[in-house]
């Protein structure tokens, strides 16, 4: 018989932290990389009806895995925009610009999963602090890096966007 190299990593609903609670768009935190033994790293975001998720970026470690729980999300992968309904899923390479948020009408609930896992509970962590103005823009360049995560112009992505708002 084989034996695990680690312990499996678990997260109840009870003790996850969650960024954002009450606002449009809220994260939990459920299992980060160190705990996965760097294989993934995972959080559950909940969108209100046609809020925004995740702002044009890209992975230089990882490719992302979308899963969709409830509702609808639009996607923004490469030059495509497409979107996915409950059930459906998405895996985004990395080095791939892409973006999300709920579509025009509809909530969404979404597992998403970074396959290797990198530290990225802090990320959401650092954007909380930056939106209540305890850290400062010129924290957000260093975060890229720290975090993996490239922020990228896609015009498309925006327009659409801005086009179903009421």
């Amino acid at each position: 018989m084989t034996t695990a190299s680690r312990p499996a990593a678990i997260r109840r609903p009870e003790d996850s932290e969650i960024i954002g609670a009450g606002q449009p768009a809220s994260v939990r935190l459920l299992i980060d990389s160190e705990e996965a033994g760097g294989s993934v790293s995972t959080v559950e975001v909940t969108l209100a009806a046609g809020a925004d998720g995740a702002a044009p970026h890209y992975h230089t470690l990882s490719d992302e895995l979308f899963f969709v729980a409830d509702g609808e999300l639009q996607v923004l992968a490469g030059d495509k925009i497409v979107t996915v309904g409950a059930g459906g899923a998405l895996v985004v390479p990395k080095f791939m610009p892409h973006a999300f948020g709920a579509a025009p009408g509809s909530s969404a609930r979404l597992l998403i999963a970074l396959m290797p896992g990198v530290e990225r509970h802090g990320y959401f962590r650092f954007l909380e602090q930056l939106a209540l103005g305890q850290t400062t823009p010129a924290d957000f360049e260093a975060a890229q890096k720290d975090y993996d995560n490239y922020f990228t112009d896609a015009p498309q992505w925006w327009a659409e966007r801005n086009a179903n708002r009421a």
